[in-house]
């Protein structure tokens, strides 16, 4: 079990980025959240097994025709006990 704080930049606000992180997260039983920052990068902290999270992280850096993602900076950080779920936070 591993946990990153993950930071996107590029088109990932106003695309629907949040709901295309989200979605592929839980597919992957990936717990954690996502959330629009001012400086119009989307922070991700992303918890579960290391392949489904490389998996994730492969999946996000497509994005699709809306979402452009130019970069990614992924850091390693504890692990949160007890955490159940991925979600948006606003």
């Amino acid at each position: 079990m591993n946990r990153y704080l993950v930071y996107v930049d590029g088109r990932v606000q106003g695309v629907g980025f949040r709901f295309f992180a989200c979605q592929h997260a839980r597919a992957r039983h990936l717990t954690g959240s996502v959330k629009n920052l001012e400086n119009g990068l989307v922070e991700i902290y992303i918890q579960g097994e290391e392949e489904q999270i490389n998996s994730f992280l492969s999946a996000i850096q497509q994005g699709n025709r809306f979402i452009r993602v130019d970069q990614i900076s992924v850091k390693k950080i504890p692990i949160v006990e007890k955490e159940r779920e991925f979600i948006y936070l606003y």
